[in-house]
């Protein structure tokens, strides 16, 4: 999930440099900046905020008869206009449910979209490249973790009804006292910190040994000797670890009990972790 989140990220990046095109076709309109759009559902209300997370359905075409993206899901984060007719200036025009088109200038469209210096020969500068989006649903991106989490439960229920079930008796059996956050995480401080904790952003160094709830030890840096750095709160580890970590505080140690939705979900990870797998991270903040 990581790793198409991270590419998803890399495709906003692209997709933000966008630029217009000159002249527009019939029944299409301009903005001041020059971006041509035509909207087919325009429903009105709320709109995205710069930062947004974006769910859309995108593809795009030159001249209705070449695909060059076929539609297809993406996220996309709204993002200020870079420059002139910047592509981002149409996603922000649009509310939940809406769908548009644009047409973009093919040859800044390959240059800043593909990174193709050139214009590939198939095509001319009089082509028209077009877009059509549409906007599925829009949240601030402090909440992709939570969407993520509720859509693998509910595509789940069975499965997320058994894992609970599981941590319960593992608690009542191991004589284990905790909580669950909001998003379902327990945490069992064993050893206090100095108080101060990290935030979003921060690169913290943590020795951790990783268990199922079987015992069955699956990864371990004090067994390396070697602790694991890492920027937390930013969607490089699993979600449980994101926000567990972000609850202590340097020096601190302590059991992070993490159930599938918050670990490697419904897929698992390499050999030793099956999928709908429980985790236990025994872990010490050393330090940020």
């Amino acid at each position: 999930m990581k790793k198409v989140f991270l590419m998803m990220t890399a495709f906003v990046v692209v997709l933000s440099m966008l630029t217009g095109c000159g002249n527009a076709p019939k029944g299409y309109k301009a903005t001041n900046s020059g971006l041509y759009y035509q909207f087919h559902v325009n429903n009105g209300g709320e709109l995205p905020q710069i930062g947004d997370l974006v769910e859309v359905t995108l593809a795009c075409y030159v001249n209705d008869s070449t695909t060059i993206i076929p539609a297809s899901s993406n996220i996309l984060q709204l993002s200020e206009p870079a420059f002139a007719t910047d592509f981002m200036e149409g996603v922000a025009m649009m509310h939940r449910g809406d769908s548009a088109s644009f047409i973009v200038n093919i040859d800044s469209t390959f240059y800043y979209l593909f990174r193709v210096p050139e214009l590939p020969a198939e095509f001319n500068s009089t082509d028209v490249m077009r877009f059509d989006v549409k906007v599925n649903d829009f949240y601030p991106e402090s909440e992709y973790v939570n969407k993520m989490v509720e859509a693998i439960k509910k595509q789940y229920p069975e499965e997320t009804e058994r894992a609970y079930a599981e941590m319960q008796q593992y608690f009542a059996l191991n004589n284990v006292v905790a909580s669950p956050t909001a998003s379902g995480l327990y945490y069992v401080m064993t050893a206090e910190g100095n108080g101060e904790m990290p935030v979003k952003g921060d690169n913290v160094k943590v020795h951790y040994t990783g268990k199922l709830l079987d015992g069955t030890v699956f990864d371990s840096s004090v067994e390396r000797g070697e602790p694991i750095e890492v920027p937390i709160g930013m969607g490089y580890v699993i979600p449980g670890w994101d926000e567990g970590i972000m609850m202590m505080s340097k020096g601190e140690k302590g059991v992070l009990y993490i159930p599938y939705y918050l670990g490697y979900g419904d897929r698992g990870a390499g050999a030793d972790i099956p999928p709908f797998a429980n985790l236990i991270f025994e872990v010490e903040l050393i330090d940020f």
